[in-house]
């Protein structure tokens, strides 16, 4: 098993950031690389919520299938899911403070296989800096206007 944390303080309510981090389209537009998002389940937000997400990586397309397992509004979610025999557990949390939000994303990946385990502590130095690239434009979305929280959540 290997773990990483990103943390970063954002000038935004924790309702913005939850809907920013939590709705699987939101988090497409606040990031870049994101060609698609398919909502698959018939919860479009909260526990049981499934999502194809398409993404640029290294000049290629990938389609990735996420689901949501754990949705408190504007405390946490957590978002998994499984590639090539490992699985991916991302933890988003958030603590307000004076109109701020502390946002925390702790990723665990478990390998079913022993080459994966093996060398995940190292993919994961590489992943760290494409995940913090990813918070960081999270944050740079919720302080910017584009963010105005909506109705439906």
């Amino acid at each position: 098993m290997a773990t990483m944390t990103v943390i970063r303080s954002i000038h935004a309510p924790a309702g913005v950031v939850f809907q920013t981090v939590a709705d699987a389209k939101r988090f497409a537009q606040a990031i870049s690389g994101v060609t698609k998002v398919e909502v698959v389940s018939e919860a479009p937000s909260g526990v049981g919520t499934r999502f194809r997400q398409s993404r640029l990586m290294n000049g290629k397309e990938t389609t990735m299938e996420f689901e949501v397992t754990e949705y408190v509004k504007n405390e946490r979610v957590r978002i998994v899911n499984e590639t090539h025999g490992t699985i991916w557990d991302s933890l988003f949390t958030l603590a307000p403070s004076n109109g701020s939000t502390t946002l925390t994303m702790r990723m665990e990946t478990r390998s079913l296989r022993l080459l994966p385990r093996l060398l995940m502590p190292l993919v994961c130095l590489f992943i760290k800096k494409a995940v913090e690239k990813d918070i960081d434009a999270v944050k740079t979305f919720c302080e910017g206007r584009q963010a105005r929280p909506t109705a439906e959540h």
